[in-house]
């Protein structure tokens, strides 16, 4: 099997995690950072709340805790789903409701019956770097995702908020779409990265007065604004 590889905007969406174990936990705590707009989260276990690690993630108020047992309407108007239980048969469960309603599941036990599995994945800034062995081996993918990690390190942080500034001040110039797309290949083929990472001011003005329009050259400044 191939999956499709796919980065999801989950801002504002409802979620649904089963299961509040140390899996849970974990697929909870990506979710937050992704600001959806409601997160429901359960588990049979009452005294599931009082775990120090997960009650800070509880707290959160586009959380809802319910100790209780899953059921198939659960699924109903969610973006994504995790069935995080330790028991096969909940698991299960929660994977045929989705399949049923059309829902994205992962399944942590059992990835095959979910629509989706996670990759090993680090951001860097706005960076985010993510990889699959295609389910053959969560353990290489995390030691490649270790070595690529270190490997980036911050290197990429400043050109990917430059950019982030920046394309929006080039599609409103209007021009073509191959001209733009010729204009940010030749940013990022250029050392203009490297004089970000080294904080070279002079170098980085110098190489975007040579390549962006003279429409944008008032903007430089701006642009560069705190990263060097």
């Amino acid at each position: 099997m191939r999956y499709y590889p796919l980065l999801l905007d989950l801002h504002g969406r409802a979620c649904l995690v089963v299961g509040a174990g140390g899996v849970g936990r974990r697929k909870l705590t990506s979710l937050l950072a992704c600001e959806p707009g409601r997160v429901l989260v359960l588990d049979a276990n009452p005294d599931a709340p009082t775990d120090p690690e997960l009650a800070p993630l509880l707290a959160h108020p586009a959380v809802r805790f319910e100790a209780r047992a899953f059921a198939p309407a659960d699924v109903n108007g969610c973006a994504l789903v995790f069935a995080a239980t330790g028991s096969r048969a909940v698991n299960a469960a929660v994977a045929d409701a989705c399949r049923q309603r059309n829902v994205p599941c992962n399944v942590a036990d059992a990835p095959d019956e979910g629509a989706f599995i996670v990759p090993a994945h680090f951001a860097c800034g706005d960076l985010t770097v993510a990889l699959s062995t295609g389910g053959h081996s969560p353990a290489l993918a995390r030691r490649i995702r270790m070595d690529l990690q270190q490997w980036f390190g911050a290197r990429y942080d400043a050109i990917t908020v430059l950019l982030g500034r920046l394309r929006p001040l080039v599609l409103a110039l209007g021009h073509e779409t191959g001209q733009n797309t010729a204009l940010f290949r030749a940013i990022v083929e250029s050392p203009l990265i490297d004089a970000l990472a080294a904080r070279d001011r002079a170098g980085a003005e110098r190489i975007l007065t040579e390549l962006l329009p003279a429409e944008l050259h008032p903007r430089i400044v701006e642009l560069l604004h705190e990263l060097v």
